[in-house]
């Protein structure tokens, strides 16, 4: 058995004394437990005494040393509803003999970009997204290398599953969701992503790009999308605004890097050797829960990335082998599938999925997500777990 892990909320497992023994079923060897995440409503089917949970805003769900963040103004929240479950939950998984990996989300957080509007990102016609915060801002690069050091010094605590640590934009189903983002053309949501608070206008002036240009630009550009024309965003524009564009996306990419360096060198300085992990994406201009990086970067750094491979499996494996190609043996390439048929899973084709990543070049896989699944859902990812194991 190598590298095959599930997904789980702190709550899944808190609380149930069935539900370690059930993970350990299932055929992996770890579970990537929730230790910081965003605002959420979960389904628990197999929890006995739950079964939906309403995270009304982002938190974290174990105890802080608050020493730590003393003096701090951007501090986590701890989680009312289900406060030391990530404790708890720990505890029972391991006692099971399953490694333990802390899933910390970092940018994304709709309770620290409400209570600290400042932080957050701004788009081209001045509206906050408090959902988002900004990765170029200096307390917000703080927060996160702070967050993630703590919980990597968690003793429950085998290796670390960073998430949303870059950019967080437009790319966000927020709660009853009204804007119709996924029929928008992919620049738009782009033009919409990019950040005008003060930390990133000022890194605009540095790199010798007007803010007040930029933003006119942006909006021009996305004013036909509003409109409803038919002619937004076609060959000719779409290359006239890449190569206005490319000094923007050159220091918002400087800026992830940034951010991504800060909280790692955290990491290492509290916990040496221990393995991180990095949801993202080979193309560094990507936003959200998986924000691009330059592949080789991470890698040189022994950071593995985990790779999300809902969509095509096609598109998933070309993705997996393009990075594998780059790994050192040392390095996992981790590959993600979504493991919930009525959350548009391919449940049937769970097994073939692994196998064929498993042949792209991953050598660590996950399940999304096991907390959530339903008793079909489990035996679909136990069979898949068989095959990815088989292959090892």
């Amino acid at each position: 058995m190598s590298g095959a892990g599930v997904y789980l909320y702190p709550w899944d497992a808190a609380g149930d004394p069935g539900c370690a023994e059930r993970m350990a079923g299932l055929g992996v060897d770890r579970v990537l437990l929730a230790a910081a995440y965003h605002t959420v409503r979960a389904l628990t089917p197999a929890h006995p005494s739950r079964k939906v949970v309403t995270a009304d805003h982002s938190a974290i769900y174990y105890q802080p040393d608050r020493a730590r963040w003393s003096g701090r103004e951007v501090q986590p929240v701890v989680a009312t509803w289900a406060p030391g479950s990530f404790h708890e939950g720990a505890q029972a998984l391991r006692s099971a003999g399953l490694k333990v990996y802390a899933w910390t989300v970092l940018t994304h957080n709709q309770r620290l970009g409400t209570v600290h509007p400042e932080i957050s990102v701004v788009n081209a016609f001045a509206d906050r997204y408090p959902w988002a915060l900004c990765a170029a801002n200096p307390r917000v690069r703080e927060y996160a290398a702070t967050l993630a050091a703590e919980v990597s010094a968690l003793p429950e605590v085998d290796g670390l599953e960073l998430e949303s640590c870059g950019w967080y934009g437009f790319e966000h189903l927020h709660a009853h969701d009204k804007t119709g983002s996924s029929a928008l053309p992919p620049q738009a949501r782009e033009l919409l992503s990019l950040c005008f608070c003060g930390a990133c206008e000022a890194e605009y002036v540095e790199a010798g790009i007007a803010p007040k240009w930029l933003r006119e630009q942006v909006r021009a550009a996305l004013e036909p999308v509003f409109a409803g024309s038919g002619h937004a965003f076609d060959d000719t524009t779409i290359a006239a605004l890449e190569s206005e564009l490319a000094p923007v996306h050159a220091v918002r990419e400087a800026a992830a890097d940034r951010f991504r360096s800060e909280v790692i060198s955290a990491v290492r300085e509290a916990r040496p050797g221990l393995s991180i992990l990095l949801h993202t994406h080979p193309d560094p201009r990507r936003v959200g829960a998986n924000p691009g990086a330059d592949t080789a970067a991470l890698l040189a750094k022994s950071v593995g990335p985990v790779l999300q491979c809902w969509g095509s499996i096609d598109e998933g494996a070309a993705t997996v082998s393009a990075v594998a190609k780059q790994a050192p043996a040392d390095v996992p390439v981790v590959a993600s599938l979504l493991a919930v048929a009525n959350m548009g899973g391919r449940v049937d084709s769970l097994a073939e999925d692994a196998v064929r990543l498993h042949d792209a070049g991953a050598t660590e896989l996950r399940f999304y997500h096991a907390g959530l699944a339903s008793g079909s859902d489990l035996r679909a990812i136990r069979s898949a777990t068989t095959a990815w194991n088989e292959e090892k």
